[in-house]
C-alpha cells in the first residue's frame, strides 16, 4: 500500500483538498513540495516519534510527512498529564518528540525535541518512504495510564475509499481530535480521497467551530452522540447543512438519531461501531438504533462478530496488532477475536447496545446499564441529554441517580413545573424499566461534563 505522502505525490498535483485549522490552512498539494520540518525531516527517519503538538493542524501535516519515514508514530493528545506523557514515552521506546510552539508541557522529557513550523516551507527535500511505519494510538487514560495500541497503516486505512467524488467535492469535518481513533478515521478518509478536512481546535466554542465549518462548505461531519446532543441543545446545528452525519464512540439511541434526521432532513445519518483495538466493525444507515442481527449471523467481507456472554467480540483485518509496553496484556484471544467490552441484547431480530461491561451499576446484586436508563429519559422531547451514575448505599451497594439537561425551551420552567416534569420522567422510567433501574434521585443540571474524547464523564456520584 502507498503511504500518505505517496498518495498525495501520485496525484500529480491534482489534489484540491486542504487541512483547515482555526487560524491557518495547509493545502495537501503543498505537502508534496514543502515541509513543516524542512531539513530536520531526515533526523526523524527510522525513529520512534511522539507527536505531541498542541494544535491538530501541526499533527495533520506531520502524519503525512512522517508516514513511511518514522519507524513509529505515537499520537499524543493534549489532555495527557506530564506523568502520563512520560509513561507513554517509556512504553513506546521513544527517542524523539515533535512539538509546536504551544506544547510547552513536554520540555522536561529527556528526548530529542524537534519543533514543526506552523506552515510548510519549500526546500530541497529527499522525500522517500523507507519505513513500514507503526501507528500507535492511546486509549483515553481517564482513570490512569493510557494503553498504547499498535496499528499498521493497512489496519487503519485498508478499507477506506481512495477516490474523491468527481462532481461534488467532499469537505469533511469532525468534533473528534484526529489523534483519537474516531478522528483519525475521518482524517484518513479525507487525505486518501484528496478532500478537505476542517479541524476543531481546543478551546473553540461549538458555535465558532460549526460556523467555521459552514463557511468552508462542510458536507460530511462526525462526532459522538454527546457532541451532537450538545449542538442540538444549543440550536447551533442550524449553522450547517451537511449531506452526511456520522455518530460513533457512544451508544446512539433512537432519540438522538431522530433529532438529527429532523435537524438535517436532506442528510444521510449513520452511526458506526468502532474501538481503538478492534477497529471499525460496521456502519448502520437505516435510521434505527442498534444493528441488524444478520451482521452477526451472516458476516460481510473480512469482519467477523460474535456475542459471547452478552458481550460483542470482533475479528477483522482492521484489528490492532498488539498493546505496547512491558507486561502488556494480549489484545485479542487465541482465535483472533477482540472483546469490545460492550454489552448487547437481541430484541426482535436486532441487537441493541446496553452499555459498557465495566460500567454496570450493581443494585443489591441486580444489574443496571446506565445507557438503558438514559435512553428512556432522553426519549422525552423536553430532555436533551442525561447521565446515569451510581451513588454508594450501605444497604444495597449502589443506587441509581440521574442528571438531566433539559432542552432549550424547557430550561426556564418554574419550581412547580420542574417538580411535575421530574415526576413524569420517573413515571416513564417505572413504565419501561424494572424497579431497581428507576433512578432513586433525578436532578436537573445546566450541563454535563464531557471528556477530551467527546464522551460523557461517568464518575460515580
Amino acid at each position: 500500500m502507498h503511504r500518505l505522502w505517496e498518495v498525495i505525490a501520485g496525484s500529480s498535483g491534482s489534489v484540491a483538498g486542504a487541512f483547515c485549522g482555526r487560524s491557518a490552512s495547509i493545502a495537501l498539494n503543498e505537502l508534496g513540495t514543502a515541509s513543516t520540518f524542512g531539513a530536520k525531516l531526515e533526523q526523524l527517519r527510522g525513529r520512534s516519534v511522539l507527536l505531541a503538538t498542541h494544535e491538530q493542524l501541526a499533527t495533520a501535516a506531520a502524519l503525512v510527512e512522517l508516514d513511511g519515514v518514522a519507524r513509529r508514530l505515537v499520537l499524543c493528545t493534549p489532555d495527557l498529564t506530564p506523568d502520563q506523557l512520560a509513561g507513554v514515552a517509556v512504553a513506546a521506546a521513544a527517542d524523539v518528540i515533535v512539538v509546536d510552539a504551544a506544547a510547552a508541557r513536554v520540555s522536561t522529557l529527556a528526548l530529542a525535541h524537534i519543533e514543526s513550523s506552523a506552515l510548510p516551507t519549500r526546500g530541497t527535500l529527499e522525500r522517500r518512504c523507507s519505513e513500514d511505519t507503526e501507528w500507535v494510538l492511546l486509549t483515553s487514560g481517564t482513570t490512569g495510564q493510557p494503553k498504547l495500541v499498535s496499528h499498521t497503516f493497512e489496519s487503519l486505512a485498508g478499507a477506506l475509499p481512495r477516490q474523491a467524488a468527481a462532481l461534488n467535492p467532499v469537505v469533511w469535518s469532525t468534533f473528534y481530535d484526529i489523534r483519537r481513533y474516531g478522528g483519525l478515521q475521518i482524517y484518513l478518509r479525507a487525505v486518501l480521497s484528496g478532500s478537505s478536512l476542517v479541524l476543531s481546535s481546543g478551546g473553540e466554542s461549538t458555535h465558532d467551530f460549526l460556523a467555521r465549518a459552514a463557511a468552508l462548505g462542510v458536507t460530511h461531519i462526525s462526532g459522538t452522540p454527546s457532541h451532537w446532543r450538545r449542538a442540538l441543545m444549543s440550536g447551533e446545528v442550524a449553522l450547517i447543512s451537511p449531506q452526511y452525519v456520522r455518530l460513533s464512540g457512544e451508544v446512539a439511541d433512537q432519540t438522538v438519531l431522530d433529532s438529527l434526521h429532523a435537524a438535517f432532513p436532506g442528510a444521510r445519518v449513520a452511526h458506526a461501531f468502532a474501538s481503538t483495538e478492534a477497529g471499525v466493525a460496521f456502519d448502520v444507515n437505516d435510521g434505527l438504533a442498534g444493528f441488524p442481527a444478520d451482521l452477526i449471523n451472516d458476516p460481510k467481507g473480512s469482519i467477523n462478530m460474535k456475542v459471547q456472554n452478552g458481550t460483542l467480540w470482533i475479528r477483522s483485518g482492521r484489528t490492532a496488532a498488539r498493546y505496547l509496553g512491558e507486561a502488556a496484556p494480549p489484545l485479542a484471544g487465541a482465535d483472533g477475536y477482540v472483546d469490545t467490552g460492550d454489552m448487547v441484547e437481541l430484541e426482535a431480530g436486532r441487537f441493541y447496545f446496553r452499555g459498557r461491561k465495566g460500567g454496570i451499576i450493581n443494585v443489591g446484586g441486580l444489574k443496571v446499564y446506565p445507557e438503558e436508563v438514559e435512553s428512556v429519559l432522553n426519549a422525552d422531547p423536553r430532555v436533551r441529554m442525561s447521565r446515569v451514575t451510581a451513588r454508594r448505599n450501605p444497604l444495597v451497594g449502589s443506587l441509581v441517580v440521574a442528571d438531566v439537561v433539559l432542552s432549550q425551551g424547557a430550561q426556564t420552567i418554574d419550581e412547580a413545573s420542574a417538580a411535575k416534569l421530574k415526576s413524569e420522567l420517573l413515571n416513564a422510567c417505572r413504565r419501561s424499566l424494572a424497579a431497581h433501574k428507576v433512578p432513586a434521585q433525578l436532578r436537573f443540571v445546566p450541563a454535563l461534563e464531557m471528556n477530551a474524547a467527546g464522551k460523557l464523564v461517568r464518575a460515580g456520584a
